[in-house]
């Protein structure tokens, strides 16, 4: 399984139009995804403070769009093949392909870690 971060506003539009076409779909290609091990970096890069994001688990055989693991971007802003890699999805991410929804709450010190029953092994 793969996962991707979105607000609750976000996950409502989904629902209603069938697939999540978050504005990196037109700027770079892909969704950004994460892994059970890796969601807390994007999650405090792009969500700090918020109280409304939830993780969407994707089944990734449920796409019919490529799905490429690929580095994360780097304190300077360019790849960085030495850290994390991510699995990015390369077209619309449907609602179909969402198996399960849960809140992603933040720690007391603002952090964040996957909520039960998806953490990292």
């Amino acid at each position: 399984m793969i996962l991707h971060l979105c607000t609750r506003d976000e996950l409502e539009a989904l629902r209603r139009d069938g697939a999540r076409r978050p504005p990196s779909l037109d700027e770079v290609g892909f969704v950004h995804c994460s892994d059970p091990g890796t969601v807390h970096l994007p999650a405090a890069r792009l969500f700090a403070g918020r109280t409304d994001v939830v993780v969407l688990v994707v089944d990734p055989a449920r796409l019919d769009v490529p799905v490429r693991w690929e580095p994360g971007v780097g304190a300077g802003g360019t790849e960085d093949p030495r850290g994390p890699w991510f699995p990015h999805v390369y077209g619309p991410l449907p609602l179909d392909a969402v198996v399960a929804v849960h809140p992603l709450v933040a720690e007391t010190d603002g952090s964040f870690r996957p909520p039960e029953g998806i953490a990292a092994p």
